[in-house]
């Protein structure tokens, strides 16, 4: 399958991020529980890929270690590929990511996504900020750009840095540890003294490689200039994916891996056979993230009726307006349609869904409905190859 520029509909693949929510009045083993059984369904259903993220801190996901959910998600399936959406690099070696990753292709081969995010380490290169106020490009809304900048400076964004980095370290800029992974992976790594280095396990290991950015800036350029594919954050930062995807285009270089970009967007999504139901199931959705935007953290996902007993002021709905905006709830032909929509203006070759709802049970049937309405309007379906070769051939 070849790389899509904006403008063009082709069908494409749907994958899966998971977050391990948990649901309130659940517990953690529940949630991974949860997620283990909504890849097993997601494998059965034709998704391409299911993806781990890495969250820290949040009372209301488990999802803190993306290599373990990694093994059980493997170990529970047999030909979905499995991945992190992403590594947060900003506490992590190269090396520690190399042989983790190489371990989980080593019992899990030709199966294995390595997402790298950018976090916590020094900006090289100008962010590029989407514009100043809300518009919609061809049936898709690109809302003003939230600021993240008092999220990163609240004291519980301190605290868990200070939990994270050991003390006095820092973080290398985000390209110098992508370089190092990828020559680690390559069996190219020298130390500084010129002594060469060969990670086992982790060297000539399968994982495909990925960068996730929200922006325009690093991590878009340092996707583009190295030939990986990207992933693109619609779901995180609406109002700045255009540049991101942008960016990597622009910035793209033929790699041994790519000879054309690669692009996959997310999206939240809820399902459900008819509008009204979804709407009900996505109702606590504005206070999970107000939670997170205002420094506190994650909370454990709402009941539909404890969220409408108790509805966000105008103040705290206009916290989260732009995801609200962007969630795609409704029937399956709606959502269906709105993420056409986004492939269309983004271009993308692949599009990453994840949903959130109390019950663990809406969720698979949310997930189902989605894949049975994509498959009918011609969406790619089944285990692939991986995005290089499909991107190259």
């Amino acid at each position: 399958m070849a790389a899509m520029t904006p403008g063009v509909i082709s069908p494409v693949p749907l994958s899966v991020l998971d977050l391990a929510p948990i649901a309130a009045g659940s517990t953690v083993a529940e949630a991974l529980r949860n997620t283990v059984d909504l890849a097993r369904h997601a494998e059965r259903q034709g998704y391409r890929r299911y993806w781990l993220a890495e969250h820290h801190l949040n009372p209301g996901v488990a999802g803190a270690s993306p290599p373990l959910l990694i093994q059980a998600v493997a170990q529970a399936t047999s030909t979905i590929r499995v991945g992190s959406g992403a590594v947060q690099t900003g506490h992590r070696t190269a090396l520690s990511v190399v042989e983790e990753f190489g371990i989980l292709d080593a019992l899990y081969p030709g199966r294995v996504d390595l997402g790298l995010g950018r976090s916590g380490g020094p900006r090289t290169r100008e962010e590029r900020s989407g514009p100043p106020e809300d518009r919609v490009v061809d049936g898709v809304l690109i809302p003003r750009p939230f600021s993240i900048a008092g999220l990163l400076g609240s004291p519980r964004f301190r605290a868990q840095l200070e939990l994270l980095r050991q003390p006095g370290a820092t973080t290398p800029a985000y390209e110098r540890i992508v370089d190092d992974v990828l020559a680690l992976l390559a069996g190219r790594y020298q130390s500084a003294e010129g002594v060469k280095v060969h990670a086992v396990p982790g060297e000539g290991a399968g994982v495909e490689p990925w960068v996730l950015g929200s922006s325009g800036g690093e991590s878009a350029v340092v996707a583009g200039e190295r030939g990986l594919a990207f992933a693109a954050n619609y779901h995180v930062s609406p109002g700045t994916v255009l540049e991101a995807v942008a960016a990597y285009r622009e910035a793209f270089r033929p790699s041994e891996r790519l000879r054309a970009p690669y692009v996959m967007v997310s999206a939240d999504v809820v399902v459900a056979e008819d509008d009204a139901r979804a709407r009900e199931l996505a109702a606590g959705y504005g206070a999970w993230v107000h939670s997170i935007r205002t420094g506190a953290g994650a909370i454990p996902f709402p009941e539909p009726a404890t969220a409408a007993a108790h509805p966000l002021s105008e103040r705290e709905r206009a916290l989260v307006a732009d995801r609200l905006a962007t969630r795609f709830v409704g029937t399956p032909g709606t959502v269906a349609e709105r993420l056409e929509a986004l492939q269309r203006v983004t271009g993308a070759d692949e599009l990453l869904v994840t949903t959130i709802t109390h019950r663990h049970t809406d969720r698979v049937a949310s997930q189902a409905l989605l894949a049975e309405e994509w498959a009918a309007r011609g969406g790619s379906r089944g285990p692939s190859v991986t995005a290089g070769r499909t991107a190259a051939t």
